[in-house]
């Protein structure tokens, strides 16, 4: 008897079944009351005394080896018809509609690739600050306007926690724990209580560039300019300074570029005088260099800062700032080959 069990163990081992009617048929021919390893248990009762716990427990092996066995080839039979056959699985998965960049992220890293290429690392600091790094470090007076609830966004009724309203707070945290040379730029996001329109808005976004060494001088902020201007809109690009006046720069400028739409003829947009103004620049007040710890009789530099919406409106056109925070994807789709 147990050589036919074993011998009913290597062939039920061996099973395969390819439709449900034939695992049915296994399960009969092997656990209906009539089964093979059903007649062995009948044939069990004619076992010796002596033999019946070693019988038993091969029998029991038996009967759950096919049980096992008649629910795996099921199991497997269920899975495969879950798959649809018509499918090619090895073919390429259907290609999904691409979105584009936001126009502002375009032209961000673009102004960040061009100033890379001269040096500078990214920089980067909280957009929730304090009034030392927004203003005083900068030397900002402590009745300055851009102090007033008009123009800065506080938090709370905290006079000393507030919106960053430029990105220049990066760069006197990077002067306070980085001596010398520092050359840096800092873009990111920034907040004034302005009204919004369709030449304003009350978040925008800056790049701002520092240089801070021995023997930095005006010629080397106007040539770093005029590479970046002709970069950004072309070789032909023409720059001009004007004097203008910032708390934290002394001497300080404004930067026009020649139109690029009109070639600097003159149009509508640059309302007919052929320059555009782009940019903020000077050379870093002592003040704030020895405020952040820096030797001013040691060292000077070159500050510049920009508003990536102004650019990208020169670049690309866009009249209405309020587009560039809508979502609208008719506008956005526009950019899908800017990138």
């Amino acid at each position: 008897m147990i050589d036919k069990i074993n011998s009913l163990k290597e062939t039920i081992s061996s099973l395969t079944a390819s439709s449900e009617e034939q695992v049915e048929a296994l399960r009969i021919k092997y656990l209906s009351k009539k089964g093979e390893v059903s007649q062995l248990f009948n044939d069990f009762r004619s076992v010796p005394a002596d033999q019946k716990k070693a019988m038993g427990q091969a029998l029991n092996e038996l009967k759950n080896l096919a049980t096992d066995k008649i629910n795996s080839l099921r199991e497997q039979l269920a899975v495969k018809d879950d798959i649809d056959e018509t499918i090619d699985l090895t073919r390429t998965p259907a290609v999904m509609p691409l979105g584009s960049r936001h126009p502002l992220s375009i032209v961000k890293e673009e102004i960040i690739s061009i100033f890379s290429r001269l040096g500078f690392t990214v920089a980067e600091g909280p957009e929730i600050e304090d009034d030392w790094h927004v203003f005083s470090s900068l030397n900002f007076a402590a009745d300055h306007p851009a102090r007033d609830m008009q123009d800065t966004f506080f938090i709370g009724r905290n006079p000393d926690v507030l919106l960053r309203t430029h990105t220049s707070s990066v760069q006197s945290r990077v002067m306070e724990h980085t001596q010398p040379p520092i050359r840096i730029i800092c873009p990111g996001r920034v907040y004034r209580n302005e009204a919004i329109s369709a030449r304003a808005h009350c978040f925008f976004h800056q790049v701002e560039a520092l240089y801070v060494d021995e023997n930095v001088s005006f010629a080397d902020l106007k040539q770093t300019l005029l590479y970046f201007a002709r970069e950004m809109f072309g070789p032909e690009t023409k720059i001009r300074l004007r004097p203008s006046y910032f708390p934290f720069t002394e001497p300080s400028a404004e930067m026009d570029i020649s139109c690029n739409l009109c070639g600097g003829k003159g149009c509508s947009f640059c309302k007919h005088t052929g320059w555009v103004e782009i940019l903020g620049c000077g050379m870093v007040d002592p003040n704030v260099l020895d405020s952040c710890g820096i030797d001013s009789k040691k060292y000077n530099g070159f500050a510049l800062g920009m508003g990536v919406e102004r650019i990208t409106n020169l670049k690309y056109q866009v009249k209405d700032l309020r587009m560039f925070s809508e979502n609208d994807r008719r506008f956005l789709l526009q950019f899908q080959s800017a990138h």
